[in-house]
């Protein structure tokens, strides 16, 4: 314990910004952001944050909304959905996102 060696980090000095996690967590609610205001709904999402867990997960906070906030938001999806967003998808089946767009750049 006290002898044993640390390799010159020690868990006390870990910071956030050591973590992929806490990038694409970061640019992800960026882009949230951008498009919630894009929308007229940024004043609606007051605990929009970017958060790591425990793991080093990243994590996008939405926080609680209103019904209101809660019926525009899907009525934006209803229309992006409608349109044919998400048509293009990768072998996973799921559409590409910012935060694919902005993998390796920090």
């Amino acid at each position: 314990m006290r002898d044993e060696p640390t390799g010159g980090r020690d868990a006390a000095t870990w910071s956030p910004l050591d973590s992929d996690g806490w990038y694409a967590a970061r640019n992800a609610t960026t882009a949230l952001r951008d498009a919630l205001v894009r929308a007229g709904l940024e004043k609606d999402f007051p605990y929009l944050r970017a958060d790591l867990n425990a793991f080093g997960h990243g994590l996008v906070e939405l926080g609680r909304v209103s019904p209101d906030t809660a019926e525009r938001l899907a009525e934006l999806l209803r229309l992006a959905l409608a349109s044919g967003f998400g048509a293009e998808r990768d072998g996973l089946g799921r559409a590409p996102t910012t935060t694919d767009e902005h993998k390796g750049r920090t």
